[in-house]
């Protein structure tokens, strides 16, 4: 067996769509989480509070967002372990992160239209970004389940 030989059965094979399209849109969701904190530490500054105290609050995005990324990266390259944290970590309790006031404001009698009509540009903003990040994680999760991927991770 040559050298060459050696590498190339120690490399991951290329990933299926499907798999390479799941890392994409989690580093899609983490794009648009990162867009959000930015929204909402300008919001919370522009409103008067002191920057050290949301410092706790980004620095923990921070490392979800770079474990989220390492994690994607290490999807791609068929390391199984890394669909299952991804699944379990973000996927369950990141989207409940995600939507969880949204429902109890819903469930407690908010108004949808009341909201829409009311709303200013930054608002469309943030929940259009909200938006594509729930739909860029369920993408991500249905993607890393398909029977391309499994199969991709049982040979990986």
């Amino acid at each position: 067996m040559t050298t060459v030989d050696s590498i190339k059965k120690t490399v991951a094979p290329d990933p299926p769509p499907v798999v390479h399209t799941a890392a994409t849109l989690w580093l899609a969701a983490v794009a648009a989480g990162a867009f959000e904190a930015v929204l909402m530490v300008a919001g919370h500054l522009s409103g008067g509070t002191a920057l050290v105290d949301l410092l706790p609050g980004v620095g923990f995005r921070l490392a979800v967002f770079a474990g989220a990324i390492f994690l994607a990266l290490r999807l791609r390259r068929g390391q199984n372990w890394a669909r299952w944290t991804l699944a379990g970590t973000l996927g369950v309790f990141g989207t409940l992160s995600l939507v969880i006031e949204p429902v109890q404001w819903l469930l407690g009698g908010g108004s949808i239209a009341e909201v829409v009509a009311g709303a200013d540009p930054l608002w469309w903003v943030f929940a259009t970004s909200r938006t594509l990040h729930v739909a860029a994680v369920l993408g991500a999760l249905t993607l890393m389940f398909q029977p391309r991927a499994n199969a991709y991770f049982r040979s990986a």
